[in-house]
C-alpha cells in the first residue's frame, strides 16, 4: 500500500514537471507564428511603398540646370508661378528680369496675361546680356521692333517636352520657330538651348532658354 502511494506520488511529480514544459513548447510556437505573422504583414507595405514613384520625380515637372536658379518657395518657386498669369508669374522671378522689363515697355503684360494655353520661351537676363548693350538698348526704344521680336517667343499652343523633340510652331509674330532634341536636352532654332523647360503658370508653359530669338522675316 505504501509502495502504492509513492508510486502515485512519482507519477504526479513527474506530470507536473512536464506539463509546464509542454505547455511553454505549445507557446513558443504560438509565438513564432504570431512573429511570422507579423513580419509577413509589415513586408506588405514596405513592397507596395518600394513600387510607388517616387515624390517629385515625375516626368511632366520642370527639368534642366536652370532650375536650380528657380526659389524653392514664395511667387517666383515653382508654385508660385503655377499661381500666376505668365507675365506675372515672370515678375517673380529674379533670372527674368530683363524680359519683364522688355514685356512692359512692349506694352504686352496684359497680352500675355490673357492669353489662353500658350508657350513662352523666356530668354534670361544672361540671354539678353549677349546682345551688345548699345543694341539692346535700341531694340528697348524702338516698341515696334521690341514687339515683334517678344512676340516671337510666343506660340499659341502649350508645347510639351515631347513635341519639342522635332517641331515647327507658328509664333504670334507669325514667323514661325523649329525645336529638337529629347530627354533634357532641347534647342530652339539650333541656337538657344532649353535651360529650365516645362514650368508652369496658370495659362501657359514657360521653357526659359539661353539665347534671345530673333524672328527670321
Amino acid at each position: 500500500m505504501t509502495a502504492f502511494r509513492y508510486r502515485r506520488a512519482a507519477l504526479a511529480l513527474t506530470a507536473a514537471a512536464v506539463l509546464p514544459l509542454t505547455l511553454t513548447a505549445c507557446g513558443g510556437d504560438d509565438s513564432s507564428s504570431d512573429a511570422a505573422a507579423d513580419k509577413s504583414s509589415s513586408s506588405a507595405p514596405a513592397e507596395e511603398k518600394s513600387s510607388a514613384p517616387a515624390e517629385g520625380t515625375s516626368a511632366d515637372g520642370p527639368f534642366g540646370p536652370a532650375c536650380a536658379t528657380v526659389p524653392k518657395d514664395g511667387a517666383g518657386s515653382f508654385d508660385g508661378m503655377a499661381q500666376d498669369p505668365v507675365a506675372t508669374a515672370a515678375s517673380n522671378n529674379p533670372a527674368l528680369s530683363t524680359l519683364v522689363t522688355a514685356v512692359k515697355k512692349a506694352g504686352l503684360v496684359d497680352t500675355l496675361n490673357n492669353a489662353q494655353n500658350i508657350t513662352v520661351f523666356a530668354p534670361t537676363n544672361d540671354a539678353f546680356a549677349k546682345i551688345p548693350k548699345a543694341d539692346l538698348d535700341k531694340v528697348l526704344a524702338d516698341k515696334e521692333m521690341l514687339t515683334n521680336i517678344l512676340t516671337y517667343h510666343v506660340v499659341g499652343e502649350k508645347l510639351s517636352p515631347t513635341q519639342l523633340e522635332s517641331g515647327t510652331y507658328d509664333t504670334l509674330q507669325k514667323s514661325p520657330l523649329t525645336t529638337k532634341g529629347s530627354g533634357e536636352n532641347y534647342t530652339v532654332n539650333d541656337t538657344s538651348k532649353v535651360v529650365c523647360g516645362n514650368v508652369p503658370t496658370a495659362n501657359a508653359t514657360v521653357h526659359i532658354v539661353d539665347t534671345v530669338l530673333m524672328p527670321k522675316s
